[in-house]
Parts: C-alpha cells; sequence; structure tokens
C-alpha cells in the first residue's frame, strides 16, 4: 500500500506527572508507526522490534499483551499517534500530495487517486495555472468524473484522449475553468467570453 510510517521519535509527554508507566513509555520510547490498511498498525519500537496492532481490535503482538493482556504501549502509541494527526485513523491512509509530497490522509478506497493537500486542493473560485501554457485560470467545478468518461464534444473525443492532455492520467477528476478575461459590453458580461474549459485535475496546479 502507497503509504508511509511516522518518524521514529519520541513524543513530547504533558506537562502532568501522573501518566502510568505504559502511558509514559508510549511518548517518550522513540517508535515509528505505519498504517496498513484495515485498522491495522505496524509499531517499530525503541528496540528496533517490530509488532502488529489491531488498533480497533485492542490487540498488539507484543509479549505484553499476548501475556499480561495489557493495554501496552504499542497500542497506546498508535492511538496517540493518530490524535495528534502523525498517523492516519483506521479507514484511512497516507500518502504524498501530488503538488509537494507533503503526507494526506485519504480514505483506503481512493488510495490510488492524487491527492492534494490544503495547500494545493482546489475548489470553485480557485485559481490555477495550466502547467502545459502556463495561463490562469479560474475553476468553476471540479468533478467527480474521470477524464476518460468525459468527452468534448468539439473534438469528438474524450478529455483524456484531447491532444495536449496526453502526458495526465485518464482516470482523474475532471475540472472545469474559465480564462479570466470575460468580454463585458454594457449591458454585462457576453456569455460566449465565460466558455468553460475541461482539465485532467493533475493538468492543473493552484496559482500562488
Amino acid at each position: 500500500m502507497n503509504t508511509t510510517a511516522s518518524p521514529k521519535t519520541p513524543l513530547p509527554v504533558p506537562p502532568s506527572n501522573r501518566l502510568e508507566a505504559r502511558a509514559r513509555r508510549a511518548r517518550t520510547e522513540a517508535m515509528s508507526v505505519l498504517s496498513l490498511g484495515d485498522g491495522l498498525y505496524e509499531v517499530e519500537s525503541a528496540s528496533d522490534h517490530t509488532y502488529l496492532v489491531d488498533l480497533e481490535g485492542g490487540r498488539c503482538t507484543c509479549p505484553d499483551h499476548i501475556f499480561r493482556e495489557a493495554r501496552c504501549k504499542h497500542i497506546r502509541r498508535v492511538a496517540i499517534e493518530i490524535t495528534d494527526g502523525r498517523t492516519p485513523p483506521p479507514g484511512e491512509v497516507a500518502v504524498p500530495c501530488h503538488d509537494c509530497g507533503t503526507a494526506v490522509f485519504v480514505d483506503e478506497d481512493v488510495a490510488d487517486a492524487p491527492a492534494y493537500c490544503d495547500e494545493h486542493a482546489i475548489w470553485p473560485g480557485s485559481a490555477v495555472r495550466d502547467r502545459e501554457t502556463g495561463d490562469r485560470l479560474t475553476v468553476v467545478d471540479v468533478s467527480d468524473l474521470r477524464a476518460d468518461a468525459v468527452q468534448i464534444g468539439a473534438a469528438d473525443c474524450s478529455v483524456a484522449d484531447y491532444a495536449t492532455n496526453e502526458n495526465y492520467e485518464p482516470d482523474v477528476p475532471v475540472v472545469g475553468a474559465v480564462y479570466p478575461h470575460a468580454t463585458v459590453a454594457t449591458n454585462g458580461v457576453i456569455p460566449g467570453s465565460l466558455k468553460v474549459y475541461v482539465f485532467p485535475r493533475t493538468r492543473l496546479e493552484k496559482a500562488a
């Protein structure tokens, strides 16, 4: 699965000194957590041992949990990292932002699709740049339809098959956008000058 582990490092300890021993070790020991999907996590401990945690079932493969039935430091560490936003919760995985590589949490079902962090996500009204031409446009719609499923009537082909889109993925969503040079007459904007053009999502990047 296309996901990354959290850095192997200790975490800050809350000001209160009332943490019980396992809760304290869950924070102070250097561990890394890797989401495997289906609510499973791989935890590499400070001693370089690797354990499997089933968070929803409250189970871990470490001796402390198996032989003492304890809520071990590994289960606690996974829960802490999810709460802190370092590790995705069950049902989600971490994937890199398409434009900058920052980790983004997405549903497991869409983990293979391009994902975008908050800084690079686009919405209706967003200013974007066409990677092919460098032109600036304004987004009017971000569709759930794929580029290979939307037809361009005038060109008699799909958005994915359009000549200038050959370098972009055919299974990404289609984005509708307008060029910011509408023609304004005495009675208002001339509708023909606000023609909506459609692009594969990965062809557009958020403009500064």
